[in-house]
C-alpha cells in the first residue's frame, strides 16, 4: 500500500490534468452562445455539486462512492 506522499507523487500530474480539463469544459460552456435563458440542466448541477464535494478537504475516504451515487440514475 502506498503512503500519502507516494500517492501524490504518483497521481498528482494526472489529477492536475483532469482538473484543468474540467475547468476548460466549464469555460467552453460559459463562452458558448445561449439560446435565450440559461439552461436548467441537471447535469450541470451534478457537475457543480461534485466539485463542491471534492473541494472539502479530508472529509472522508468515500468520495468516489459518493460521486458515483450522485451521478447514478435514481432507482
Amino acid at each position: 500500500m502506498l503512503d500519502q506522499k507516494q500517492v501524490l507523487d504518483r497521481y498528482y500530474l494526472e489529477t492536475r490534468c483532469q482538473l484543468v480539463e474540467i475547468a476548460a469544459t466549464l469555460d467552453r460552456f460559459d463562452r458558448a452562445e445561449s439560446q435565450g435563458e440559461a439552461p436548467q440542466d441537471p447535469r450541470l448541477d451534478q457537475i457543480y455539486a461534485s466539485l463542491e464535494l471534492l473541494s472539502r478537504s479530508r472529509t472522508s475516504a468515500d468520495r468516489s462512492r459518493r460521486l458515483l451515487e450522485m451521478f447514478s440514475d435514481p432507482a
